[in-house]
């Protein structure tokens, strides 16, 4: 039987708590081969984010050193052509930098340095082997030699982190990407829900709105990405797809509780034991706001990359999507330097289905619909109110196309029982 073709995959990432977890899907993933992690500053700083590419690799050779029964589960851990890694930009592409150490930790990994310093890496160990590719190269003369390597639309470009290299290899080799890219998956923005870092905004955009917007809503529409080709996994989305700690604890980790009570080696397989110190703070600054679970974030979007490939057809100018998942096309603006509004999706309804009827009382509406727990078209008229002649903003959004936004998946249940099997073999 001939073997299903592997997706090839550039992962770009600033690895935190749950771009960990993305990760280790990927490896234990067959129908992905990885070619490179190309590491950002984000949730950390760049170097915290690299070596934490390290510490996982590490976790998942004392596994398989542990327990050589379990290395088919890590079908890319060991791959004949290892994955390069390669430092990334250390800032966004104007303007200060921004962490989301307050939940990452320094450390990028809920500060194990300071608590499981046995987990720091160890070079000198004779069984310490990384199973990866440093190279001194920029991350942007990485991705092109990596597309230029590879059939035209064959790789999946998936972002986990702000969205700065791959704008800078945009303006740098736009026509490349415009020739060569299968895909552009991106874990980004909020449309119609709170975001996670301010009121408004998600992490990912609110540290580089800049190169968000410069890659989906560019001012010059000769810019940008190939948008038939991208799509984007919003808060909307993966907000809803958790891993509930009881629930790590009662299949994973049956000691698992709290940074108070730190995660003991003894008993544990390694790759246990990593996952569960890095989730003891974590889980308690979730307690904090109110919700005893990790939310998948960056998981959605390997889920994604995993489920659909790039050779899936594009159906009336969006991205072809697997059976169980959809996208719809929206259109938005990106705020890049609002007093309290950065890196905002500043949505555009006027010509959604989502539009209310001329004259109604949009307060009385949405008060009906919130009431009901209905989302938005049932209670709604799609009838288009009258626009206003205002200045030129410039491109107009008429004649914009909209951004594919992913707004289904098989469902939070799958995904986290693929994600307990795979990763932790239950």
């Amino acid at each position: 039987m001939a073997e299903k073709t592997r997706t090839p995959i550039i992962i770009d990432t600033d690895p935190g708590v749950d771009d960990t977890v993305a990760i280790l899907l990927a490896i234990t993933s067959p129908e992905l081969e990885i070619l490179a992690y190309i590491i950002s500053f984000g949730n950390t700083d760049v170097h915290a984010a690299y070596d934490n590419i390290y510490k996982l690799y590490q976790a998942i050779g004392r596994h398989i050193a542990l327990h050589p029964e379990d290395a088919a589960r890590f079908p890319n851990f060991s791959p004949i052509v290892p994955p390069l890694l390669v430092v990334g930009p250390e800032g966004p592409l104007e303007g200060g930098r921004h962490f989301a150490q307050y939940f990452h930790g320094r450390d990028g990994l809920s500060d194990i340095n300071e608590r499981h310093p046995e987990l720091n890496i160890d070079f000198g160990s004779s069984s310490f082997s990384h199973n990866f590719q440093p190279v001194k190269e920029s991350s942007v003369e990485v991705a092109l030699r990596l597309l230029e390597s590879r059939p035209d639309r064959s790789i999946t470009y998936v972002v986990l982190g702000p969205m700065t290299n791959l704008a800078q290899l945009v303006r740098q080799h736009r026509q490349t990407v415009m020739d060569k890219i299968g895909r552009v998956i991106a874990m980004a923005g909020a449309l119609d829900v709170p975001g996670n870092t301010t009121s408004v905004a998600e992490f990912n955009v609110f540290a580089d709105p800049y190169a968000a917007k410069e890659l989906l809503v560019p001012t010059d529409p000769t810019s940008g990405l190939p948008l038939d080709r991208v799509v984007l996994a919003p808060l909307d989305i993966t907000t809803s797809h958790e891993l509930p700690f009881p629930y790590y604890a009662q299949k994973v980790d049956p000691a698992f509780k709290s940074a108070a009570q730190p995660s003991n080696a003894d008993g544990k397989s390694p790759l246990v034991h990593f996952t569960s110190s890095f989730f003891e703070r974590t889980r308690e600054i979730m307690l904090e706001w109110g919700k005893d679970a990790l939310e998948l974030h960056d998981i959605v979007a390997i889920w994604c990359a995993i489920e659909n490939p790039p050779e899936i057809n594009a159906v009336g100018g969006l991205p072809g999507m697997s059976t169980g998942w959809a996208v719809a096309e929206r259109t938005f603006d990106i705020e890049r330097t609002g007093e309290i509004t950065r890196g905002m999706f500043v949505t555009d309804r006027r010509e959604e289905n989502t539009a209310y009827a001329p004259g109604a009382n949009r307060a009385e509406v949405q008060a009906q619909l919130d009431l009901r727990h209905l989302g938005h078209g049932l209670l709604e008229s799609t009838a288009l109110p009258a626009r206003v002649e205002v200045e030129d903003p410039g491109l107009d959004q008429r004649q914009r196309k909209g951004v594919a936004c992913l707004v289904e998946t098989p469902g939070p249940s799958v995904l986290l029982q693929l994600l307990t099997r795979r990763v932790w073999g239950i």
